[in-house]
């Protein structure tokens, strides 16, 4: 089981650069964890896509379909308390400490692209790309 950011399971869903290397990773570990804010960031991405019209609207309905079927069950709550105080001792924002947050709350690791987290925060995050 991995914790993934919404980075990572946009990647596995919309073609790219890094879509190979989600792939492989899902391959690797296919136990995916998020917290429940990874609903709202992917939706973010996708709204970006259509405002650019880079993605038809019935593309992106399909997509957040599948990715919420891929994540049903596997989003946890994370207290306040904790993202808050992780929030403290680094330059991470609140939306990235959630998934920080998880990550040691569950006791694994937090499969990112992100550098600011794979820096402040480098015994429980780990590249996707050195991941897969």
């Amino acid at each position: 089981m991995i914790v993934v950011d919404t980075n990572v399971i946009s990647y596995l869903y919309i073609p790219g650069g890094y879509t190979s290397r989600a792939q492989a990773a899902f391959l690797k570990d296919p136990n995916w964890v998020a917290p429940f804010i990874w609903k709202s960031e992917f939706r973010n991405v996708l709204a970006l896509y259509l405002q650019k019209k880079q993605m038809p609207l019935e593309h992106a309905l399909n997509l957040v379909e599948e990715a919420e079927s891929l994540m049903a069950g596997k989003e946890y709550q994370v207290s306040s308390s904790r993202i808050l105080n992780l929030t403290a001792e680094s330059n991470c924002s609140a939306y990235d400490c959630e998934f920080v947050g998880l990550a040691t709350l569950l006791d694994i690791s937090l499969v990112t692209s992100d550098r600011r987290i794979l820096k402040e925060f480098p015994t429980i995050a780990i590249a996707l790309k050195d991941f897969a």
